[in-house]
């Protein structure tokens, strides 16, 4: 596999033809959950009957807004739940995640995460590790954790005496985060809400789903999820969304987080989408092919890097839950070269050389590479790892597999003397 524009080390070139075969029965699969996504996602817009005039832009309060209320429809739609809340104004992932959990819990109320410690970022909306002005524990909310099991997995039977019939909310982040630990599967989700229902009948099962959007062909509101939340600019904007975020679920929980977002009585009649409701719609509808393109290119970096030597995971014959691949590259200046290899693939700012820095949120310098056409956005082709052991990065995205696989290549050239 060579390239006539770009120099590939022909050691890799040869390896990655080797790549490209064991792998090609979970790239034609890929395929497969992609074609039964994008269907379902042109069904959803026919049913809310998706007009060129819904693009048009509101301004003000927004009242009336036909558009914000079809998207809203759409999302509802694909994700198999009653309500949705898609808007452009959520800044981030971690603010939309914020919004849902200020929106459905009160003071005195216990949530407890069943996953282990949460993201970097939502640390401090918990009030985990220190004090964080306005977070839920300054607001009386209690957190609890259930550490996972040694393998990565939810403690089952921690569960089943950690939950009391009071617990107002579990907690369930889905994919890894910085760990190494598995991303969960629908399967897994279904297993642990069910469990959690059944010994807290009232409670609420909350699941972070960002980068898992549209990589199965089950979606979280069929799994027995009460709430769930994720970005725009990952998996469900489709690399078009220039910003923005979603929370989907029950009815009456989606219109609570609505009057977090807005006021109370408000709630989702209110907010102007000023012009952004073309590239929302556009950016949903391409969401389950681009979606599709990112997991290729992660399944074949995991070939790629595995018959590297390097220890992988998931392995590419693996079943994925999200996006994101991890590669245990051993050592500091190793993962540094990878991301500026990375870097160099890009379309954009393919020319800046990335630096490990203090990146807010963050315990640790990180490096980050994303040559994107949406600043931070992890469905577009990055990666990035914080400098700790075990120096192993996590790279996720890729708009289109032919780019992503080009970059796995380049990368493994920037790496493969160090």
């Amino acid at each position: 596999m060579t390239s006539p524009f770009y120099s590939i080390d022909p050691r890799i070139s040869k390896v990655s033809e080797k790549a490209l075969e064991l792998c090609r029965p979970y790239l034609d699969r890929t395929d497969e959950i992609t074609e039964y996504n994008q269907q379902k996602m042109l069904r959803a817009f026919q049913k809310a009957r998706v007009s060129e005039s819904y693009f048009a832009a509101s301004t003000g309060y927004g009242y009336g807004d036909r558009g914000r209320e079809a998207l809203d429809e759409v999302f509802a739609e694909v994700f198999d739940t009653e309500d949705a809340l898609v808007r452009h104004n959520f800044a981030s992932g971690t603010h939309t995640l914020t919004v849902a959990l200020f929106g459905v819990l009160r003071p005195g109320d216990t949530m407890i995460s069943v996953t282990g410690l949460p993201y970097d970022t939502l640390q401090g909306v918990i009030g985990i590790g220190g004090k964080s002005s306005g977070s839920l524990k300054e607001f009386g909310i209690n957190y609890e954790q259930l550490d996972l099991l040694p393998d990565g997995k939810v403690d089952l039977e921690g569960m089943r005496s950690r939950i009391k019939s009071d617990t107002k909310m579990v907690y369930i982040q889905r994919s890894r985060g910085y760990s190494l630990r598995p991303t969960l599967t629908s399967k897994d989700i279904r297993e642990i809400a069910g469990l959690a229902h059944s010994l807290a009948p009232d409670c609420i099962v909350m699941l972070d789903n960002c980068y898992g959007e549209f990589v199965e062909t089950t979606a979280p509101g069929s799994l027995g999820v009460d709430l769930f939340a994720g970005s725009l600019i990952k998996n469900p904007g489709g690399g078009i969304a220039p910003t923005g975020g979603y929370i989907a679920g029950k009815h009456k929980l989606v219109e609570d987080c609505s009057y977090r977002l807005t006021t109370p009585g408000t709630g989702k009649e209110i907010g102007c989408t000023l012009g952004n409701n073309r590239e929302l719609f556009m950016g949903a509808f391409s969401a389950p092919h681009v979606t599709g393109e990112a997991l290729k290119t992660a399944i074949f970096t995991s070939a790629l890097y595995e018959l590297l030597g390097f220890e992988v995971t998931p392995r590419y014959n693996e079943e994925r839950g999200d996006i994101i691949q991890a590669i245990l590259l051993k050592n500091e200046e190793r993962l540094i070269n990878f991301c500026r290899g990375i870097q160099q693939a890009s379309p954009i700012d393919s020319f800046v050389t990335p630096e490990p820095w203090d990146m807010p949120g963050y315990d640790s310098k990180v490096i980050m590479a994303a040559g994107a056409f949406t600043l931070g956005s992890s469905i577009e082709l990055s990666a990035d790892a914080p400098l700790r052991e075990p120096y192993a990065v996590w790279m996720q995205g890729s708009l289109n597999f032919h780019t992503g696989k080009l970059a796995a290549m380049l990368a493994a050239s920037n790496i493969l003397d160090i």
